[in-house]
């Protein structure tokens, strides 16, 4: 039986309007294009509330890419699953709205209340909400619950979906390599990602696939947990473009404050690329970032011999960038990614982007394989702080890809067709 106690919808009017909402699945005002079919896709967020990252993701399949009404994704919202319903919560408005249902299950969400898995893809919001921190610092969203929850049904009913997951796995090292395997199991197309590897850069900035880069520096603010791996996704981002596509790190180390500075001065951080990033940096103008002595420096050697270094400022900056000196350049180029609001915090619509070509293809966009990996730096670093900043090996990040040359915006054409 179909459970719909939160959502706004009764059952007897959500059962009259079902068989109408998936025959009218193949003309959707928030189309692509005509000739695209949208594709349906079940949502498991954490909470849904105006500018949450269910609402800045989802929202956009439901009200267009603007969230104005407009033109949105070749995809279509048919069932919803919320975690926590907070005091601002959206999700019961819009269930009435556009007509999908809320149900209390993730296995009744993915079945649409039925016998088998009719949906087209999975959308797992695991951001904000009330849950737990751990001694180091982490917040313990149920991504991983999530995840066993939609694989299991996936297995129950001997079909699968590609499934996307919005930022790090885990977050936990543990929990993440799980959901990987998990999926490698199943053979489930998966992709995970920050949104800024896709956004607006700042001067713009695009490197040759397989190029030389000699030095590599990025830049971050706010907490480690929750912007740390903003900033390793988008440096990653960069990096695995180097020569060699990308074998993986064997050792994380954080340090902080006064060692973090001198680990500049001692050369081991190339000063000059550290400072390219910072330039390009909102908030840079006007102050002197090195006498911020609550920075913490990420320091991860990867398993070619490259030197990895992200700087996380807690004053001074107020955003993510890189610099990189490619190998015959007399000085360092370096982007910042925008995180801009308006309208309707743009950067999320070509994230989405990416994901609606994958539900589309039924093939990741681009390799899960990077988030695993800025996701294990970053929890390897915050393990190096709670162990006292010691360095830490890491031969379970021996994480090999070849990474693809998928463009950022705005070269990535929103009204493009998916499957382009």
């Amino acid at each position: 039986m179909v459970s719909q106690p939160n959502t706004q919808l009764t059952r007897r009017e959500w059962l009259a309007g079902a068989t109408a909402a998936f025959a009218a699945s193949a003309v959707s005002s928030n189309a692509v294009a005509a000739s695209v079919q949208p594709k349906r896709v079940a949502a498991i967020v954490t909470r849904y509330e105006k500018l949450l990252h269910a609402d800045v993701i989802v929202g956009k399949i439901l009200e267009g890419w603007k969230q104005d009404g407009g033109k949105g994704p070749a995809l279509k919202v048919v069932s919803m699953y919320v975690d926590q319903f907070g005091p601002k919560d959206l999700a019961r408005k819009l269930s009435k709205e556009h007509g999908f249902p809320i149900f209390d299950t993730i296995e009744e969400t993915i079945t649409v209340g039925g016998n088998g898995i009719p949906v087209d893809g999975v959308i797992s919001v695991g951001e904000h909400g009330k849950y737990p921190y751990n001694e180091k610092g982490q917040h313990l969203y149920p991504r991983r619950r999530f995840f066993k929850e939609i694989t299991d049904t996936f297995e129950k009913f001997d079909h699968v979906v590609p499934v996307f997951n919005d930022k790090h796995l885990g977050p936990q090292w543990k929990d993440a390599k799980w959901m990987y395997d998990r999926a490698k199991q199943l053979k489930i197309p998966f992709m995970a990602s920050s949104s800024l590897p896709t956004t607006f850069r700042k001067p713009d900035l695009k490197l040759p696939m397989r190029c030389e880069i000699e030095t590599a520096v990025g830049v971050g603010y706010s907490g480690l947990d929750i912007y740390g791996f903003h900033t390793l996704d988008c440096y990653q981002c960069i990096v695995e473009r180097r020569k060699g596509a990308e074998s993986g790190v064997k050792s994380v180390q954080c340090l902080q404050g006064e060692s973090a500075w001198k680990a500049v001065e001692d050369g081991i951080v190339d000063k000059k690329t550290l400072q390219a990033a910072i330039k390009v940096t909102p908030g840079a103008s006007g102050t002197n970032p090195f006498s911020d002595n609550k920075a913490s420096l990420f320091l991860f050697r990867y398993n070619d011999g490259f030197q990895g270094a992200v700087v996380m400022f807690s004053q001074f900056l107020h955003g993510i960038s890189t610099a990189v000196k490619l190998k015959g350049d007399s000085e360092a180029k370096a982007t910042y990614f925008e995180e801009r609001l308006k309208p309707a915090v743009p950067h999320f619509a070509y994230l989405l982007k990416a994901c609606e070509r994958m539900i589309h293809t039924r093939r990741p966009t681009y390799p899960v394989e990077r988030t695993l990996l800025s996701g294990g730096i970053l929890d390897a670093a915050l393990t190096s702080i709670h162990e006292g900043n010691k360095l830490i090996a890491t031969p379970e990040l021996g994480i090999s890809y070849t990474p693809v040359d998928y463009p950022h915006a705005p070269h990535v054409d929103l009204d493009a067709s998916p499957t382009s």
